[in-house]
């Protein structure tokens, strides 16, 4: 009787825990089956006011306004160097000294090769103008005068024949004289005119090298920036009138007051920019600061590679505060169109049926899959957000697809 009455205790205890079993097997397989309606906080985004704008962007380097490269019109050695890159200077200041003892002593070499030239030329005009008197033959009429004076007094046996032959010699003497004299003027008178030339060319060689002793002082042709200093005391430097563009270059400057952008533009974007659009500029150096520019030149040619064809666009930009660098890669925005102080929801979040209707999904625990979908009104489009033109408040928080 005992141990029947202790069975009959358990049987109750069983009983309860073989139901708390089999509901907890009952909730655990209806919440399994019942379907999840929360939504990833990392998928909801919020509806805020801001501003926007459609743009087309051209992507670039900074170019200064106006950029020279400085470089010598004498070859040398470089002796002194006054300037170094970041350096401001004024048009005509110093930047460079080439070694100038060998073109001193060009140039006092050229000196006295002109003056030996202008003696020879004075030399050659003093014998023009001997030859020129004694081709005039200024004793020959009196000579000849003398001689027929002599013949008549001979004649009458006056004189004695020695006078006369010394009469027909010093007539014939004369004649002589002058016509030598005639053939050399026109030998004296090519000698004038070779001088001439010969002092006319040492004088260019002077000008020659009083122009390289000159040029072989480097100065600034522009008010501007140094970009670069591409040379160093000692570096031998080749003249541009010798190499042209493969020359020796020593500066590079530039003025960095104004720059602008040259960038490209899709063929297809090319008819939604004009001159004078405003646009912002990005570059990698200030992320949180956009410069203001504009428009100012349109290449009227396209460029194909790759079939796509692009245009060149500058953008330019005040600079004066020189924080734009050359060449720093920068993103130009051309402003197309600009809303300030709208609504604006992520592109992502926004869902668009065959029609092109626009939609988006909300967050609504009280319907069976947590999210509700909302027909909304768009209005321009970033790439990375649209604005909001009706459908939404606000603050909303609506799901990213």
């Amino acid at each position: 009787m005992a141990k029947n009455g202790r069975r009959s205790r358990r049987w109750p205890i069983v009983l309860g825990v073989l139901f708390l079993v089999l509901a907890g097997a009952g909730f655990g397989v209806r919440a399994a089956l019942k379907p999840k309606n929360t939504i990833d906080p990392s998928k909801l985004a919020t509806v805020e006011r801001g501003d926007i704008a459609r743009s087309v962007v051209a992507t670039g380097k900074i170019q200064p306004r106006s950029k020279v490269e400085v470089k010598s019109k004498a070859s040398g050695i470089v002796k002194k160097r006054y300037v170094d890159y970041g350096e401001y200077v004024k048009s005509g200041q110093l930047l460079a000294d080439l070694d100038k003892e060998q073109l001193e002593a060009q140039l006092r070499e050229a000196t006295a090769t002109l003056q030996a030239a202008q003696a020879a030329e004075e030399s050659a005009k003093a014998t023009f103008e001997r030859n020129k008197v004694e081709a005039e033959g200024p004793d020959v009429p009196f000579l000849k005068s003398a001689l027929e004076r002599t013949r008549k007094l001979s004649s009458q046996g006056l004189i004695a024949n020695q006078l006369l032959e010394d009469a027909e010699k010093a007539y014939q003497t004369a004649l002589n004289k002058q016509l030598t004299a005639t053939r050399n003027v026109a030998v004296s008178r090519a000698e004038v005119a070779k001088s001439a030339a010969q002092v006319a060319q040492a004088r260019a060689a002077l000008e020659r090298t009083e122009e390289d002793l000159r040029n072989s002082t480097i100065v600034s042709p522009m008010d501007g920036l140094v970009l670069s200093r591409d040379v160093e005391v000692g570096d031998a430097v080749s003249s541009i009138l010798v190499l042209g563009s493969q020359a020796t270059l020593l500066f590079t400057l530039g003025d960095v007051s104004d720059v602008y952008v040259l960038g490209k533009v899709d063929q297809a974007d090319i008819g939604k920019v004009f001159l004078g659009q405003r646009a912002r500029i990005v570059v990698e150096s200030f992320k949180d600061k956009k410069f203001e520019g504009a428009v100012t030149k349109i290449a009227p040619l396209g460029v194909e590679k790759d079939n796509v064809t692009t245009f060149e666009v500058r953008v330019s930009i005040k600079n004066p505060g020189g924080e734009l660098k050359a060449n720093m890669s920068a993103n130009a925005e051309i402003i197309l169109e600009e809303k300030k102080n709208v609504l604006l929801v992520p592109d992502s979040s926004i869902v668009y049926d065959r029609e092109r209707n626009a939609s988006v999904e909300v967050p609504d625990p009280t319907v069976e899959k947590g999210r509700r979908k909302v027909p909304v009104k768009l209005g321009i489009s970033n790439g990375l957000k649209a604005e909001l033109l009706a459908g939404l408040n606000q603050g909303q928080q609506v799901i990213l697809q």
